[in-house]
Formats: C-alpha cells, sequence, structure tokens
C-alpha cells in the first residue's frame, strides 16, 4: 500500500481538528476490544488495555505504520475499502462506523449544511401540535423555536441568554430542564454520544467549538462523557419529566426532520399513557419574556 507524505515534513500532527478527533477515535476503540473479542490467543497481562496497533493492522490487512499514521492523526489518503476493513477490525456498531466515515471524510466532501432558519409554516406547525410540547432544535442542541407547552418543561427560555438556549448546556448545568428530567445520567450520556457525532460534521466551526469548551469548563461530568468518545446517531425514544404540581410525564419523542440527517429537526413529545395525556393539560406555560415579562407563567 503506497503512502501519501504528511503536510510537513517533520512528520508533526497537522492541525486539523477532524484529524485529531480522528486519531483519539481509533485509541478509544481499539482500547476497548479484547484480543479473545477478536479471535486472538491471550497473551497473559498488558501493561495498556484493548489490542496493540499491530494487532489491528494485521486484522485489517494492512501496513502497521500506515495505522500508527492514521491513529497519529497524521494526514494520509484512505480508500473506503481500507475503512471498512478498519471499521471491522474494531467491531464498530453502525453509530461508530458511521462516525468513523465522517472523520475520515470519506462521505460527501461538501455537505449540506443546515440552515437555522425557521419558516413561518414551521412555527404554525408548532403552535398546532398543542397540547403537545413540541421544539425546534439543531443538531448542536440549540432550541430554535417551540410552541407554549414546550416551556412547561423547559422553563422560560426567552428569559435565558441566547447562548443558554441549549438543551447541552441545560441538561449539564442548573436549570429547570436538568430538575425536572428524570433519568439524567443516562439522557445526558445519549446526548453527549449524538453531539460527538454531529461534531464529526461541524468541529471546525466556531460555535461548536465554543459550546464544546463551555461546557468542559462548566461540567466534569461532561467533561468525562466526552472523553469516553461514545457517537450515536439522532432517533426516537422515551424520556420522563417529572415536573412539579404536575406529576410524571411519560412522554415519546419523535424526531421530525426539517433538513439532512444530521441538521435541523422538529422534536414533539406524545403521552405514552393516558394518565401522562391528561397531566399535558396541567403543563404551566410561560409567554415571550418580551411581551409578558419574564418568567410569568400562564396556566
Amino acid at each position: 500500500m503506497s503512502l501519501t507524505a504528511v503536510t510537513a515534513t517533520t512528520g508533526k500532527v497537522p492541525a486539523d481538528p477532524r484529524r485529531q478527533q480522528l486519531a483519539a477515535f481509533l485509541r478509544s476503540r481499539r482500547e476497548r476490544i479484547t484480543p479473545e473479542q477478536v479471535g486472538l490467543p491471550p497473551t497473559g497481562r498488558r501493561r495498556t488495555p484493548g489490542l496493540r496497533r499491530e494487532e489491528v493492522a494485521q486484522i485489517a490487512a494492512v501496513g502497521v505504520t500506515w495505522y500508527t499514521w492514521l491513529e497519529q492523526g497524521r494526514e494520509i489518503q484512505v480508500s473506503v475499502q481500507v475503512l471498512d476493513a478498519v471499521a471491522r477490525a474494531l467491531l464498530l456498531d453502525p453509530s461508530e462506523r458511521a462516525h468513523l466515515f465522517t472523520l475520515a471524510g470519506a462521505e460527501d466532501p461538501a455537505p449540506v449544511r443546515e440552515c437555522p432558519t425557521v419558516t413561518p409554516a414551521v412555527r404554525m406547525t408548532l403552535d398546532r401540535m398543542a397540547p403537545y410540547p413540541a421544539a425546534v432544535i439543531n443538531s448542536r442542541y440549540d432550541v430554535l423555536a417551540h410552541n407554549a407547552q414546550y416551556t412547561g418543561i423547559v422553563g422560560d427560555l426567552a428569559a435565558l441568554p441566547p447562548e443558554d438556549r441549549n438543551l447541552m448546556w441545560l441538561a449539564f448545568t442548573p436549570s429547570r430542564f436538568h430538575e425536572v428530567l428524570v433519568d439524567h445520567e443516562e439522557e445526558r450520556d445519549v446526548m453527549v454520544a449524538r453531539f460527538r457525532s454531529g461534531m464529526g460534521d461541524h468541529g471546525a466551526e466556531p460555535a461548536w467549538r465554543a459550546l464544546l469548551c463551555r461546557l468542559r469548563k462548566a461540567s466534569p461530568v461532561f467533561d468525562a462523557a466526552w472523553q469516553r468518545h461514545d457517537v450515536l446517531r439522532p432517533g426516537n425514544g422515551l424520556k420522563r419529566f417529572l415536573v412539579p404540581e404536575v406529576g410524571l410525564l411519560r412522554l415519546d419523542y419523535t424526531s421530525l426532520w426539517l433538513g439532512p440527517v444530521q441538521g435541523s429537526r422538529m422534536i414533539v413529545y406524545t403521552p405514552k399513557d393516558e394518565e401522562t395525556a391528561a397531566l399535558l393539560t396541567r403543563l404551566p406555560t410561560w409567554l415571550p419574556s418580551a411581551v409578558a415579562g419574564a418568567g410569568v407563567p400562564l396556566g
């Protein structure tokens, strides 16, 4: 297999954030695999966890030097076939495999960027979702728009600074959203994994990097989850919220895509059972602060 030169003859790791993420991601996956999982004979106690680089290279049928350079973040050319072999050698699941290809730049070289604009039609749809809470968020977890019922869960978003109207920030810092989210440990891990998956396409963008820096400084819990390098594609599921003076809400959430797979989406919360359906009518709501004053609940 031929090797291309690194960007500088010094052989130093380039400054490309995606290459650095790729290197860290590969190391984290390699360290999680035991020799027994890939059919290698046990070799006794190891000084470091997981497989050795040469073992991954052997399983993937690639050169040891080439794989070492890949894991060092060097700017080498890589084919789709080789990425497939590495993914198989590291036993990557579908989300991890997709993340690997994104970081390696092996997908669309000019992906469609999400548009943060919320059209009047989307706003009308949000309002018509009542009594179900609904919001439009982007892949960075910024809340771009929402209906009144959604404020019954997350509180008066209009009273917050624009940079704090972000579900990642609200989940990892003191907030109403953090307080009412019942399974907060599990849910936050899922959010971090999905945030990292989106970071593969947007890691060089200042807004993404600024949010990541804020979260790592503000929350040791977030930083620990970030260091695990877990990735997960957005999807649907169940969330539980314990809302004061309302009760326990068991809500299915469904993502309605407004653009590319990793772009903006409308999330609608629907009741899992009849009890939750009845409780939704008791959710407090907030008018926009500019109209009714910050923190003024209605209903």
